[in-house]
């Protein structure tokens, strides 16, 4: 590993890292010793030259991403040891099995690799980079990657053009860093199948972090009709047809989900007498629509990714909920959702509160709902943690 040089925090700021927090703000940072351009390795210090750690710096707020704490030196095979750890939690959690070939491998700060997202779809990694580091270091990954699967790897596909910072993004362009891969591509997930295109879709292909909710749904689902809104690529829905739901709508604003969804629906053997799709906008559709449904799922895209769109974001949650609280029909179950990080859960919660005051309903949680194990929170940066999700009961 190549250590091109040493930043030196001012006294006061070590007890983040020393407490395993992976972010040093730039506003901590004494000293720079060394060329440090976006992205290489560099040794953290305190104000006394002890060696705190190791990370990646980056000109920007968030200057250093620690990816290893202490003085001992950073070993050879890093990658390989960082990325057999994250497996063996995977193996821990029941993580993949012959119901579910589709995971998270690697979930950054979660996992002890801040700015680094790897996704596998039966045996195609996905490969994603949040920073500068990360992205220079994509090589070194993929030869992680391969060492630890034993080259069984069909393909490594890199896909960072929607999140490296600024001048990266634009002269990076995704590809292959070996093999590869037939898209769409089937995936398995709780026994339900799923094409999954990590080159074109959102993300790296496909919302791996709403599995066990997706699975609660189908408990609700029989017998019911089914609301999903702002469905992608039809995830609950074929969830809800799975457990027995008599029908289900699927609604999402872009044409190209709405073609998704129905190609889901058609691999798991389902048929339009039971299900129809709807490219149209959610706030348009619930309050034009005036079907009786026993079930409405609210699963929108992040409504802030930064804390000056927070207010905006909660008035657009408020507005949301109160729209299903008033179309559902008396006893109906709502499964609501915020992948907003800056926006907490315990203000997530009193948004659903409000909500339900302007909707003039009486509301029951039945439950919390969070993301699965293969997306986990460091306990040590409780940043982690952004989804948040409630099933309610509608009087």
């Amino acid at each position: 590993m190549n250590i091109q040089g040493k930043i030196i925090l001012k006294k006061g700021r070590e007890q983040s890292i020393e407490r395993f927090h992976p972010w040093i703000f730039s506003g901590g940072i004494q000293s720079k010793e060394g060329d440090l351009p976006d992205g290489c390795w560099v040794e953290i210090q305190n104000y006394k030259k002890k060696t705190l750690g190791y990370g990646h710096y980056q000109n920007g707020s968030i200057a250093i991403r620690v990816l290893s704490f202490g003085d001992e030196a950073i070993p050879g095979d890093f990658w390989k040891q960082r990325i057999s750890k994250a497996l063996r939690a995977r193996h821990s959690s029941g993580l993949p099995t012959t119901q579910t070939n589709a995971f998270r491998l690697i979930h950054g700060e979660g996992d002890g690799l801040p700015g680094l997202i790897v996704d596998i779809y039966d045996g195609v990694a996905v490969v994603q980079a949040h920073d500068a580091g990360m992205h220079l270091d994509r090589a070194a990954i993929a030869k992680g990657l391969d060492e630890v699967f034993e080259k069984s790897l069909k393909a490594i596909y890199y896909k960072s053009h929607g999140t490296l910072p600024g001048q990266m993004r634009e002269t990076h362009v995704d590809e292959y860093l070996s093999g590869m891969g037939a898209v769409p591509h089937v995936v398995v997930e709780n026994g339900n199948k799923f094409l999954v295109d990590w080159e074109e879709g959102q993300k790296t292909g496909f919302f791996l972090d709403q599995r066990e909710n997706r699975r609660l749904l189908g408990d609700f689902s029989k017998g019911k009709k089914v609301l999903n809104t702002f469905c992608y690529t039809g995830g609950f829905s074929v969830y809800a047809l799975a457990a027995g739901a008599d029908l289900v709508h699927s609604v999402d604003a872009s044409e190209k989900a709405i073609d998704l969804t129905r190609k889901n629906l058609e691999i798991n053997g389902f048929n339009s007498s039971v299900h129809k799709c709807f490219a149209q906008d959610t706030f348009d559709f619930l309050k034009e629509d005036r079907e009786d449904y026993d079930v409405i799922v609210l699963d929108p895209p992040a409504f802030a990714k930064h804390r000056d769109a927070r207010h905006q974001a909660v008035k657009g949650y408020q507005r949301l909920n109160t729209e299903a609280m008033k179309a559902i029909k008396p006893g109906g179950i709502i499964f609501t959702f915020s992948c907003s990080q800056v926006v907490d859960r315990q203000l997530f919660y009193d948004t659903i509160v409000s909500s339900a005051i302007h909707a003039g309903r009486q509301i029951k949680v039945l439950h919390h709902l969070s993301q699965p194990a293969d997306h986990p929170v460091s306990i040590f940066h409780p940043e982690g943690e952004y989804l948040k999700g409630l099933v309610l009961y509608v009087e």
